[in-house]
């Protein structure tokens, strides 16, 4: 038999996903998924955030063909074997999480019942993703490959909730394990209605869900069955079967963790709704939140890329604000994340923009395009709030360099991640003073993606039509040359921030250093906890005269 070695994932999703698995101390990932009818321009996008302290490599797998019989060797990300699994005819193109079909996928780990984690299964959540890339075309096809091959090889994490996302569909999956040595897995898979957005953030949000539509559901047929013979859900109680109830119970600490982000995405989406944040405070015996809600607008590529960039700004929970934000009111708060004080427990805020991102992106797939032109995948590294997201089309042959090299173990002005990684750890000295200057040339670099790319569309669209050997060529030479250019921006930007920004000194436009002190209230909350050590004496005014006439 011959064996034909595919890029593990390793290579494909550029070490993203199982860095997240291997290196994270925690699940921690969002996603946000929007329907065409919710789009501005008919559009369907889908964001994830790929959470955790590790350098990502982006990769481009091709296309390719394989003979009758192949089979494909299934390695974890230290190279040792977990099994072999039967090959397809032909694969299809990918660049990063998203295919030559316009099919993009993303996740979050839920976790879950610990017990429910089949170690024995051949096929982790970051496999099914890839082999899904490779071998489908729609959403509702992904779907039946990802289970399919889950049903035959084994389900090897934990609770794992995907988003999925064609040119016409948004679906919505859970799936978790059978326990040790069980078969295959249980999952829901739901089609987001058109016209309405959803979110997912480490926690499995599907709840009841219908058993006779299969358009617009699909599931396990052991979904309920192993819920009651693990003891989970009784049948008898009266109340009707809620996955995430049975699967991923909730509690304070998972609610305050991830049910937050998912309300500050709906309250920036449809803030006329008003949902009160008693679920994710923990509330006992609180609502919680609809699977999906309709926006008050439409939303436009630029309001997903603002809601990705959220600390819950404006709300009682903005991270900016605060003796905890420190003096220049910075977002960022370092893990561990939940902490004790007098044995009592408390927990950082967790907002969807975080320091930890390694990378992200947003998917936007456009059915009246044809699909090298129509899937554009936005790619950015390191904290989404500083990043610049780079349109990749779908049909692109090449990849940036610079986003395809670089190590933890060193630094490199040449790394992609490493230099916005860079800018955002620098940013931390006088946050609140160097995020204008950041954000200045972010909107000046994504403002002129946005305003080109209804130009090279037409013009790769009249390649498409009279030179379409042509047309690969011109997207991947957009993409490669635009996605460096940021970079050497950005390079720029880290040289400057550290000149203007130095020994406490702010430059001005003269490049004159200037004293700019701390903020009234800081000062105020220093002479609060330490009100003697900086007081000075107040001598009578008499001996303040003799001491100058002297």
């Amino acid at each position: 038999m011959a064996y034909r070695f595919c890029r593990n994932i390793l290579t494909i999703l550029g070490a993203g996903l199982i860095a997240c698995l291997a290196v994270s101390p925690a699940a921690a990932c969002s996603n946000f998924l929007v329907t065409s009818g919710a789009s501005v321009d008919g559009s369907t996008m889908i964001t994830y955030t790929c959470d955790g302290e590790f350098h990502p490599h982006l990769e481009r797998s091709p296309a390719a063909d394989y003979r009758l019989g192949d089979t494909l060797v299934i390695k974890d990300w230290s190279g040792k074997v977990r099994g072999v699994i039967d090959q397809v005819e032909h694969t299809y193109a990918v660049v990063g999480m998203m295919n030559e079909h316009q099919l993009a996928i993303g996740e979050t780990t839920f976790g879950g019942r610990e017990e429910l984690q089949n170690k024995s299964g051949m096929l982790h959540y970051f496999d099914l993703i890839e082999l899904a890339l490779q071998r489908a075309k729609t959403a509702r096809e992904a779907i039946t490959v990802m289970t399919g091959l889950a049903e035959k090889y084994g389900y090897r994490s934990t609770g794992e909730s995907f988003s999925i996302a064609d040119p016409r569909e948004v679906w919505y999956m859970e799936m978790i394990g059978p326990g040790e040595g069980g078969e295959g897995a249980v999952w829901v898979a739901l089609k987001v209605p058109d016209g309405y957005i959803t979110g997912h953030a480490n926690k499995a949000r599907i709840g009841s869900f219908p058993l006779d539509d299969p358009d617009n559901c699909l599931y396990s047929d052991k979904v309920i069955s192993l819920a009651v013979e693990k003891g989970y859900y009784d049948p008898e109680s009266g109340k009707e079967f809620r996955f995430c109830d049975a699967y991923c119970p909730a509690t304070p600490k998972n609610l305050r963790y991830s049910a937050t982000r998912v309300w500050s995405m709906f309250r920036r989406a449809a803030p006329s709704q008003d949902f009160p944040p008693d679920y994710h405070r923990g509330v006992l015996g609180a609502d919680p939140y609809p699977l999906w809600i309709k926006p008050d607008e439409k939303l436009s590529l630029s309001d997903v890329m603002a809601i990705m960039r959220d600390h819950y700004e404006g709300t009682p929970y903005d991270m900016t604000v605060g003796v905890d934000a420190g003096p220049y009111g910075t977002p960022n708060r370092w893990r561990p994340m939940d902490w004790s004080v007098d044995s009592v427990k408390y927990i950082w805020e967790r907002p969807i923009s975080t320091q930890q991102t390694a990378f992200s992106f947003i998917s936007q797939s456009r059915s009246w395009l044809p699909d090298p032109i129509g899937g554009v995948y936005w790619y950015g590294v390191d904290d989404t709030y500083f990043t610049v997201w780079s349109p990749l089309y779908c049909g692109i042959i090449d990849l940036p360099r610079a986003y395809t090299i670089g190590t933890m173990q060193k630094f490199s002005w040449e790394s992609a991640w490493w230099v916005f990684n860079f800018v955002a750890n620098f940013a931390n000295l006088k946050y609140s003073y160097m995020k204008e200057d950041i954000q200045k040339l972010q909107r000046e670099l994504e403002g002129d993606y946005l305003k080109l790319q209804p130009v090279i569309e037409q013009t790769a669209l009249e390649l498409a039509e009279n030179n379409p050997e042509q047309l690969a060529g011109y997207l991947t030479d957009y993409s490669v040359y635009h996605a460096e250019n940021v970079v050497d921006r950005w390079r720029e930007l880290g040289e400057f921030l550290i000149c203007k920004y130095n020994d406490g000194y702010v430059k001005n436009e003269k490049g004159r250093p200037e004293e700019r002190g701390y903020p009234e209230s800081w000062r105020r909350t220093v002479v609060v906890n330490r009100p003697e050590q900086f007081r000075l004496p107040q001598w009578p005014s008499d001996t303040l005269d003799a001491e100058f006439a002297h």
